[in-house]
């Protein structure tokens, strides 16, 4: 399974939701996972340096790719393993673009904010023109860094379920330290000890939710 993490407005945890699902694939799953860093700011590269250093190897492959490298690549070597995850850059690039072409799964993340949701047309209409070309394209919205109470989570995911481009998937991500924490030094915050359980029951959920759309 393909998966692209795509936004056009960047600070929505795009690529801490990225590295995480990959992880979590590799250590639950046992898959064989390629990462792939289309965002020109190159976080996720970082971030496998850091975990290869400090745990002598990532678990999975990983590769910086950008522009319209990103679908033939992504193409030549889609057989090579069992799933892949694009973190695309946080505005509309042909990266970005290009990883639509090619995926399966585009996995659109949202903050409980005015200003993240209403970018929501805007990325669907991405979809909508990607969708000519790869029509077994799915595009699913969920909330990330949800807070922990409050009316905005609600009102968000009634925004985000209304629209006929992109699915509502009802698994939030919350606004948990546990997050940047694993990720400052090389782990999932399902390797980081000790474990917040939330953040790993959260992940989980949403892992496994996408398991069963491949």
């Amino acid at each position: 399974m393909i998966i692209a993490v795509v936004q056009t407005k960047g600070g929505v945890g795009k690529t801490t939701l990225t590295v995480n699902l990959a992880v979590e694939r590799v250590i639950r799953a046992k898959r064989d996972v390629l990462l792939v860093d289309a965002d020109e700011q190159g976080t996720a590269s970082d971030f496998s340096a850091l975990r290869a250093e400090k745990l002598g190897q990532t678990g999975y492959s990983a590769i910086q790719l950008s522009g319209n490298a990103v679908r033939n690549q992504v193409q030549a070597l889609k057989s090579k393993f069992d799933d892949i995850f694009i973190d695309t850059g946080g505005r509309d690039t042909q990266a970005l673009r290009a990883a639509l072409t090619v995926a399966d799964i585009a996995l659109v993340p949202f903050q409980p904010r005015s200003f993240d949701v209403w970018t929501l047309d805007k990325v669907a209409s991405l979809i909508g023109e990607a969708k000519s070309f790869n029509q077994s394209l799915r595009a699913f919205a969920l909330l990330n860094c949800a807070d922990s109470s409050g009316p905005d989570n609600i009102a968000a995911a009634v925004s985000l379920s209304e629209h006929p481009e992109i699915a509502f998937l009802n698994s939030p991500l919350g606004r948990r330290k546990a997050f940047p924490n694993a990720n400052s030094i090389g782990l999932s915050v399902l390797e980081a000890s000790p474990a917040d359980k939330k953040a790993c029951s959260e992940l989980t959920r949403l892992a496994d939710r996408l398991a069963k759309l491949s």
